[in-house]
Order: structure tokens, then C-alpha cells, then sequence
């Protein structure tokens, strides 16, 4: 079985023997899967009105269990944002009527970002779409071979994590 990156890999040898291109094998593939993931969760998140960055400041307000709540310092550090940011980004689903901001109960200058009903369905609904979406992109590795894979890219992700 051959693949478009064995022929970029092939070409990249021809013209340049004097690199090692070993690590193309693997990041190559990597890049192009991020691509295909990509795509499958914009159209999952599109199929309920969206975008990736709305998903993930739902998701992680419903990870956060009930309440559904978190400052907003906290869901910037989950999603890698800063905080003019996420105040822009609260603003927007908070007019959409995805989440409401409430006052901190133990700190009265602190506000927290709460998920509401209407959030949750439209979060939980995308979730269940996307999670559909990439089980058929991993359809062709038997379970096993998705663990090790999973336990391969654990390894290489977690010194980005720290």
C-alpha cells in the first residue's frame, strides 16, 4: 500500500540524498490527518451552526461539569487565548444565548462564563457528530492498533503540554 507522502518521500530522496527525510514518514502523515480532521470538525460544528472557536469554549464549559461554569481566565487557558480574547468570544456566545455571565459567588469582582441549555444542546449535538466523523477516519486501524497509536502520540504531545 502506497500514499501520496511515500511519493513525496520517493521525490525529496531523488532530489536530495544527502538528507535523512525519515521524520517526513511520519509528520507528513500527521499534517495531512490534522488536515482531514480539521474539515470533519468544521463540518460537524457547521451541521449546528459553529465555528470551531464557539465548540471549544462550549466544550469546555460542559467538560467543566455542573454547574457548567468557569472564569474566563480559565476557558483562555484551555483554549489558548488571551483574555481580550475570550471577553470578545463570551460577548458573541453570550448573544446567542450559549452561555450567561454571573457574578462569582466567593469573589464579588470575579464573573464566571455559564453554559446554558441552549449551549449544552448545541455543544453535546456537535460532539456527538464529530466523535461519529472521526470514527470513520480511524475506521481502517483495528482498536488495538488506535491504542498504541494513541499512546505513541501521547508521548510526542506531552512535552508540548507541559
Amino acid at each position: 500500500m502506497s500514499d501520496e507522502v511515500d511519493q513525496l518521500i520517493a521525490a525529496w530522496r531523488r532530489e536530495r540524498p544527502d538528507l535523512d527525510v525519515t521524520p517526513l514518514e511520519v509528520l507528513s502523515r500527521v499534517s495531512r490527518l490534522a488536515r482531514h480532521l480539521d474539515l470533519a470538525r468544521r463540518a460537524a460544528f457547521h451541521a449546528v451552526g459553529l465555528e470551531t472557536w464557539e465548540f471549544d469554549v462550549l466544550a469546555a464549559l460542559r467538560r467543566a461539569g455542573r454547574p457548567y461554569a468557569l472564569s474566563p481566565g480559565q476557558i483562555g487557558a484551555q483554549t489558548l487565548v488571551t483574555s481580550g480574547t475570550m471577553t470578545n468570544r463570551v460577548d458573541r456566545l453570550e448573544d446567542r444565548g450559549l452561555v450567561r455571565r454571573e457574578r462569582d459567588p466567593l469573589d464579588r469582582r470575579g464573573v464566571s462564563v455559564v453554559l446554558t441549555e441552549a449551549g449544552k444542546r448545541e455543544v453535546d449535538s456537535a460532539l456527538t457528530d464529530l466523535l461519529e466523523r472521526e470514527r470513520i477516519i480511524l475506521a481502517a486501524l483495528p482498536a488495538p492498533e488506535q491504542a498504541s497509536l494513541a499512546t505513541a502520540l501521547r508521548t510526542l504531545t506531552t512535552e508540548f503540554d507541559e
